[in-house]
């Protein structure tokens, strides 16, 4: 049976979630939703209470969706790197480059050199080590929903989906993660 997994996404700036290059990826961050989830399982980010848009005015997000992902792989940090050289080098941060979403890439550790990881320069710092490498995983999705500075709004009867605080939400209801499904799928999936 899947779960649904939610979070606030405090700070949506492309690299956790990265929506790009046909795949939706959470590699960074979320730690413990990275070791635990499974395929089938979906992840959802909700907004935050004080967004702050393009137009420099913070919003209130919080009872609206960010992204969604229906988790379709599964890999180990090591050979997501592995991956992204071979398949997505797009994912890979190049940090000088004119393209933003390239240099969010969140594949942003090196296993080049076995088991102790090289930090590329990215979007995050030696201080965001400990915490990315506890996720062990990166989830990877090819059906996923992305609407950033366009999120929607969640309907009253999927409100129980919305965590409030820190940390994340992990809901089994199987008639919620139904109705959460009906619901989402009246959007245009970036990607089957």
């Amino acid at each position: 049976m899947a779960s649904l997994y939610s979070y606030i996404v405090k700070n949506d700036a492309g690299a956790a979630p990265n929506p790009f290059w046909g795949l939706c990826t959470l590699t960074i961050c979320k730690p413990t939703i990275r070791r635990t989830a499974k395929i089938g399982d979906w992840v959802v980010g909700t907004g935050s209470k004080n967004t702050k848009l393009k137009d420099g005015k913070i919003h209130d997000f919080s009872d609206c969706i960010v992204y969604a992902m229906r988790i379709t792989d599964i890999k180990t940090l090591p050979d997501y790197d592995l991956f992204c050289k071979e398949q997505y080098v797009e994912k890979i941060p190049r940090w000088f480059s004119k393209d933003w979403r390239q240099r969010i890439g969140d594949c942003i550790y090196d296993y080049s050199n076995g088991v102790n990881p090289i930090l590329r320069r990215g979007v995050h710092k030696v201080s965001d080590r400990n915490r990315d490498l506890k996720g062990l995983n990166s989830l990877i999705s090819d059906h996923f929903y992305y609407f950033g500075e366009e999120a929607r709004v969640i309907p009253r009867n999927l409100k129980g989906i919305i965590k409030k605080s820190q940390g994340h939400l992990k809901i089994k209801d199987v008639n919620l993660i139904s109705d959460f499904e009906r619901w989402i799928r009246k959007f245009k999936s970036m990607a089957w």
